[in-house]
């Protein structure tokens, strides 16, 4: 991919001329690590900036990311742990948390990390389904998984950093004695490297197995997202946890893949904080969810009055954008934001990059380089444009070559792997409409999407509208079981500091989106929340919003 000047639309040339190059062998700790710390220019060049709540700091280089990951490997093998084992980690944004993937992935083992955000129940989950034989854990994790220990004797190697616990290796004492040389694993580009469970928005958690090869397939997507990442001065930053997909294959190795530094950040996101550590670091590149940005938008109107920032690419998934978000970006920060859409089993595969071709407000983009994707309807056939289907992404792309950006399966699960798939499109359980210019336009979870009144109602554009009222902070949109019309259109509101809730208020806000959007779509009842249920890796749950008010409607 070469660059153009802003603004023009080269999106058929590039689409059309892309081709893969999937070479037979592949190690994501090989590209990642090790070819740049073996490099005597770039060995001392910054992979990680530390930072945490408490305003500790650290830097991590390339070289000492390979050293200590290279004793990791030398631990982890002389306790028995070999090629195919799972090793978890429980580790938030820190340097040793890049030393850990490194580590396991040249020992060709299959590294699961999970968030630091997890209860005992969900933690016992995923470590008994992977049958997990080693844990790493800071003081993050620690309380949670000792409650449930003694439920996952598979677990036999427990690594604790800055933490202890009866029969495990402390991380300090343990590296020291171990030698920082390591042959790292033959691995195919096929083998299996990654296991990321789902955020279980749509019900339990599936382990998805993700190859080497992934990394390659993610590629495309994140140069264009990123305005065409790298450039000389680039540093990245984002606020999501290296243990989901968003921040580990939308930020953490690929940016390592880049050989450029990413900024680490151990501590609760606030819109104060974004700024300040973009203005520190001099972060150029980020990933935000729409979340982040809806906060960073109402705490800060106009932030570059307030802050010296670098910024020159921003991408943006986890929901859809929305033009309130998007046309504050522009106006705020200068920077069109680069909306993007992607999974865990098939990541960075729809988006913007619009230095390349134009990005429409509202929509999630086109299909990257190198994936062919289509709106399909129940059958597994393709639909015109202007009709709402599901996105799906093929196995090969237009050339006939398989698409290396695919999962493997489910973790010990045949069926919901089979059911993923029709035929050789794999599905994503998302809506959207398709225009005539080829971009997408989300319409939300499949089983988001309800009729009221015998309208079909999507929730993503009613948000979006009342995103815009002063007065709404954050929202989702729900049915509510009637008898008559089938559904009520609901809305979950989280208010903006400094407006309370009031009979008035509601009805304002009704009123606002029923002068904006059709009649039927307008919320016929709002209730206020301190805070909607989200997943750890930034989306909302409506199912759980659903759930309650159909338990709410047979009482």
């Amino acid at each position: 991919m070469s660059t153009s000047k802003t603004g023009t639309d080269r999106y058929q040339q590039l689409y059309q001329e892309f081709h893969w190059h999937i070479p037979q062998h592949f190690n994501i700790a090989r590209v990642c690590s090790q070819s740049w710390a073996e490099d005597a220019q770039h060995g001392q060049r910054t992979a990680v900036y530390f930072e945490n709540s408490d305003g500790h700091t650290e830097t991590l280089s390339y070289a000492s990311l390979q050293a200590q990951a290279n004793q990791l490997a030398q631990l982890l093998q002389s306790q028995g742990l070999q090629r195919g084992d799972v090793i978890a980690c429980i580790l938030p944004q820190r340097p040793e948390t890049a030393i850990t993937l490194i580590a396991c992935l040249q020992l060709g083992a299959i590294v699961m990390p999970l968030s630091f955000l997890f209860g005992p129940e969900a933690l016992e989950y995923r470590l008994q389904h992977s049958a997990a034989k080693a844990l790493i854990v800071d003081a993050s994790g620690i309380d949670a998984f000792l409650q449930i220990r003694a439920n996952c004797p598979a677990v036999t190697t427990l690594i604790t950093l800055d933490c202890q616990a009866e029969q495990a290796l402390n991380w300090h004492v343990a590296l020291t004695n171990m030698p920082d040389v390591f042959q790292m694993a033959e691995t195919l580009a096929s083998d299996p490297a990654i296991l990321i469970y789902t955020s279980g928005t749509t019900g339990a958690p599936k382990g998805a197995l993700l190859p080497h090869a992934a990394l390659i397939g993610n590629l495309p997507g994140f140069v264009a997202s990123q305005n065409w990442f790298p450039q000389e001065q680039d540093v990245f930053w984002s606020p999501a946890d290296w243990a989901w997909t968003g921040g580990l294959m939308d930020a953490l190795l690929p940016t390592l893949y880049f050989g450029k530094p990413i900024v680490g950040y151990q501590g609760r996101f606030s819109a104060e904080t974004a700024y300040y550590l973009m203005e520190k670091y001099q972060v150029t590149n980020t990933f935000l969810f729409p979340t982040a940005l809806k906060l960073m938008m109402k705490a800060c109107a106009s932030p570059l009055q307030q802050y010296r920032l670098h910024l020159r690419a921003i991408m943006c998934a986890g929901e859809a954008v929305g033009d309130a978000v998007f046309n504050w970006c522009i106006s705020a920060l200068q920077i069109i934001p680069n909306e993007m859409f992607g999974q865990t089993e098939m990541n960075y595969i729809v988006g913007n990059s619009h230095l390349h071709w134009p990005a429409k407000p509202g929509s999630m983009g086109r299909a990257y380089p190198g994936h062919r994707v289509a709106l399909i309807d129940e059958a597994g056939k393709e639909v015109a444009d202007h009709e709402i289907a599901e996105v799906a992404v093929h196995r090969y792309d237009i050339h006939g070559q398989p698409d290396p950006i695919f999962f493997l399966g489910y973790w010990n699960n045949v069926e919901a792997t089979s059911d993923k798939f029709s035929g050789d499109w794999c599905r994503s359980g998302d809506l959207a409409l398709r225009d005539a210019d080829g971009y997408l336009w989300y319409q939300g979870r499949a089983d988001d999407m309800f009729k009221a009144a015998g309208y079909r109602i999507g929730p993503a554009e009613i948000e979006n509208c009342l995103l815009k009222h002063p007065a709404v902070l954050n929202v989702a949109v729900v049915p509510k079981p009637d008898q008559e019309r089938g559904n009520l259109v609901k809305a979950y509101i989280v208010l903006s500091h400094g407006h309370l809730a009031s009979a008035a208020l509601i009805e304002e806000l009704q009123s606002y989106v029923r002068g904006k959007l059709a009649p039927y779509e307008y919320p016929k009842e709002i209730e206020f929340i301190d805070q909607l249920p989200m997943t750890a890796s930034g989306k909302i749950q409506r199912r759980i919003l659903r759930l309650q008010e159909e338990t709410r409607s047979k009482t």
